[in-house]
């Protein structure tokens, strides 16, 4: 072998490291099946007020049954609550986990004691009061400390909500959460947030997604455009939520993932299933082969 001969052997091998080197980081960024992004894992949400067909608890569980899901969190409105248990019962009959209820009703504590169940408590809260930072912190923490106790004894978990505002900031509600936990043990709370109420944080959320990881319960997805127009959008249809997608998959992110209806003009099986045929078309482009095919030919 000449001296050519051996330069371009020593390239042709650094150039081979070099690409086993790219690929293997690659595969360290994006897992090779995200299995919290299967059909039967996403959790289905805002569809029980916003369904145009308004269907009861039965005909709703047979509904998310049919789409192949496994998994509800549970939105309501006063006329709702005489048929809380119902739904607990037809969730057990088909299989549905009852993984989340929307804020907290009284009504809903001796159902939770006798069926045995384990629902997040997803609950948004206010602008707190105080002129620093730190003050707003405690205050918005001290308000919770009754829900906070009340998951506490009943084994829940409790999420902080996003819905805008200060206390729809990442950094806020992580901050509300961190001083929960320090002052009060409450390792139990945490943060369910929603891209629909976060096309602010378009631009930067890789940085908010960092922040918020740590304290995560649930991330419910959404079609995204800039200045959230519209506000509710299949995924597949907006301008971003390809690439937020992309950065969840890559942040290493392995919790529960949402998506939702929230359209009080369609039926919810209509737009949880354009949820899922473009959310599986997107699962497709970003290689998530295993997560895409458990949606099967016809999502």
């Amino acid at each position: 072998m000449n001296r050519l001969q051996r330069t371009l052997a020593v390239s042709v091998t650094v150039c081979c490291v070099l690409a086993a080197a790219v690929q293997s980081v690659q595969a360290a960024e994006t897992p090779a099946d995200a299995e919290n992004f299967h059909r039967d894992r996403l959790v289905a949400w805002c569809i029980v007020p916003f369904d145009a067909k308004q269907r009861g608890p039965a005909a709703r569980a047979e509904m998310v049954a049919g789409l192949g899901m496994r998994r509800v969190a549970y939105d309501w409105r006063e006329n709702h609550v005489a048929e809380f248990e119902t739904e607990i019962l037809q969730y057990k009959k088909h299989g549905i986990e009852y993984f989340a209820f929307w804020s907290w009703h009284d009504a809903m504590e001796p159902l939770i004691k006798k069926h045995g169940i384990k629902p997040q408590i997803w609950l948004m809260f206010g602008q707190p009061e105080g002129e620093t930072q730190d003050q707003k912190v405690a205050a918005a923490g001290t308000a919770l400390l009754p829900m906070v106790e009340k998951t506490r004894g009943l084994g829940l978990k409790l999420g902080l909500y996003n819905h805008g505002g200060w206390s729809g900031e990442p950094a806020n509600m992580v901050a509300v959460c961190q001083w929960l936990r320090e002052h009060h043990q409450a390792e139990h709370v945490g943060v369910v947030y929603n891209l629909h109420h976060g096309h602010e944080h378009i631009g930067d959320f890789a940085k908010q997604l960092q922040l918020l990881q740590p304290y995560l319960l649930c991330l419910n997805l959404n079609g995204m455009n800039d200045g959230a127009q519209p506000k509710i959008l299949p995924i597949g249809s907006g301008q971003h939520e390809r690439s937020l997608i992309q950065q969840i998959l890559k942040s290493g992110y392995d919790g529960p993932v949402g998506i939702l209806d929230h359209r009080t003009e369609l039926d919810s099986e209509l737009s949880l299933r354009q949820n899922l045929t473009g959310l599986q078309s997107v699962l497709k482009e970003q290689g998530q082969a295993n997560a895409a095919a458990s949606f099967g030919d016809r999502p």
